[in-house]
């Protein structure tokens, strides 16, 4: 009975079968080995080509509407609801664009932030 008592007893919640293989890619990162620097750096890139890429969007989307008006003067003359278009194009529907920007830029961030964590997490094969 004494020695029932006296016996410990390891208790471990979550074995997984391919831990070694994760542990290893996170010591990478850990470490900052040359393979967690790729990686890392791989995640920088991805994040920096969808920065440019939202970037461009808003400067060809906010960049043209100026342009337009000067090529052609007659759109910049109409008028809505008493008001020109270009005031409302670009001191009104200027916001509501770049808040879907962001929102986009947010969520694929967001994405690629899941993507490197799920390629850190892989079981290696």
């Amino acid at each position: 009975m004494e020695q029932a008592a006296d016996r410990r007893v390891r208790v471990v919640l979550a074995e997984v079968a391919g831990q070694a293989g994760q542990d290893r890619t996170r010591a990478e990162l850990a470490e900052q080995t040359r393979v967690g620097e790729a990686l890392v750096r791989g995640l920088i890139r991805a994040q920096l080509a969808l920065a440019l890429r939202l970037a461009v969007v808003v400067g060809v989307g906010l960049g043209a509407l100026p342009l337009l008006f000067a090529a052609a003067p007659e759109v910049g003359e109409v008028r809505v609801l008493g008001v020109h278009l270009p005031w409302l194009l670009l001191g009104v529907a200027a916001y509501p664009f770049l808040v879907v920007v962001g929102w986009a830029y947010v969520r694929l961030s967001e994405r690629n932030e899941q993507d490197f964590t799920a390629l850190v997490q892989r079981p290696e094969k």
